[in-house]
């Protein structure tokens, strides 16, 4: 399979092989809902074929980084017991012409012969962009070129004879060709979200299974839930594994409480830097600056409630508050105004207590225009 330029670079992976199921993929219950009917169909082809049913050819998972596409795929290929070849978009584009449209058709070939399979293109916008920009020779990307090919390549092929489903998943599925999104290629857009709390806890729940600790698992994932909104799949993964590293580190013979609230440290705002020493006078300016945010936020009726504040350096900052916003989809432009008050409080309470601002509120001064920039601009508050 790792043969020459125009042997495709796709991985299959045998049926027996996949550990993977529905039962290992939490948080995106919508989305399996969704795939379940490609599953079903690679179970019972002769069901839909009876009722002259023609089952979508393809399927594109969208959705931000890191919630879960590839596993999703996989565990689709697991549940419908059979074999799951994969390949990157970037894998197709080389800079030797013709190589990049050999490689589609060598692995449609491949999925051709081990019918039924799914067939999963993983970023796929590396080769599914666009078109219309300037290329190489005749106008024609060598990108493009390979596009074309797999647009043939999708019509070429139909469900019904080869029970060959095409899975791709990218986060930037604005950028994709809307050749490749019309009917009859990828006929279903499944979008995979950052999960809500409910999500998170059981993930965190998947993730608990196998660590060494004493603590009630249900109730600490519901815990761990509520103090980490926004994570992704991939971010509650590592912080368990965080969690784990550092109970290692510690020679403990389990994890502990405080080490999953290190752990969720470490991922919201970076190592602790031990050996970065402040001067006297930096740490009360970095001491009130961040206790500014907190005063702030404690008068503001609309503010998310605060969690933590730390004025010990990490990451790139050298303090930083965390706080545990609301899960909501609508903002009144009260909220949207709290939220930037709170955010200016440190550099207020600089001013205040030493009638002078630092550098310090650089990152603070960012996210206000942002807000201020989308309010105007986006909303027309």
């Amino acid at each position: 399979m790792f043969g020459g330029f125009g042997q495709s670079t796709a991985r299959i992976i045998n049926k027996e092989d996949i550990k993977v199921s529905f039962k290992d993929v939490a948080g995106c219950e919508e989305a399996k809902i969704e795939i379940m009917e490609f599953v079903n169909f690679l179970k019972n082809p002769q069901q839909y074929k009876d009722l002259g049913a023609k089952i979508p050819k393809g399927a594109i998972l969208t959705g931000p980084p890191g919630t879960g596409k590839t596993l999703l795929a996989k565990a689709t290929a697991g549940e419908a017991n059979v074999p799951f070849i994969t390949v990157s978009g970037s894998e197709f584009l080389e800079m030797f012409v013709g190589v990049g449209p050999a490689r589609v058709r060598d692995m449609f070939a491949m999925a051709r012969k081990n019918s039924p399979c799914i067939l999963f293109i993983d970023e796929i916008d590396a080769v599914g962009r666009k078109r219309g920009g300037k290329g190489g020779m005749g106008g024609h990307s060598e990108q493009e070129n390979t596009l074309n090919q797999l647009l043939v390549e999708m019509d070429g092929f139909s469900t019904e004879e080869s029970s060959v489903i095409v899975v791709a998943a990218t986060n930037r599925v604005d950028i994709l060709d809307s050749a490749l999104l019309r009917p009859g290629r990828f006929d279903r857009q499944i979008y995979v979200p950052v999960p809500d709390i409910k999500g998170r806890a059981s993930i965190f729940r998947v993730h608990l299974g196998p660590l060494k600790t004493s603590l009630d698992k249900v109730q600490l994932s519901r815990k761990l839930a509520a103090h980490t909104p926004g994570f992704s799949g991939a971010d509650i993964s590592n912080v368990c594994n965080e969690a784990a590293l550092i109970a290692a580190r510690d020679a403990a013979e389990e994890i502990s409480q405080k080490n999953f609230e290190q752990a969720i440290e470490r991922v919201v705002a970076g190592m602790e830097k031990k050996s970065q020493v402040l001067q006297p006078e930096e740490k009360k300016t970095v001491a009130y600056h961040e206790a500014g945010h907190a005063i702030a936020g404690w008068f503001l009726e609309y503010a998310d409630p605060l969690l933590k504040v730390s004025i010990i350096p990490r990451g790139k900052g050298l303090g930083y508050a965390q706080y545990l916003p609301k899960e909501q989809y609508l903002y009144s432009k009260e909220q949207l105004l709290d939220r930037m008050c709170m955010t200016l409080g440190g550099r207020v309470s600089e001013e205040i207590f030493f009638g002078r601002i630092t550098t310090g509120a650089q990152d603070d001064l960012q996210k206000v225009t942002q807000m201020a920039y989308a309010q105007v601009c986006l909303w027309n508050r």
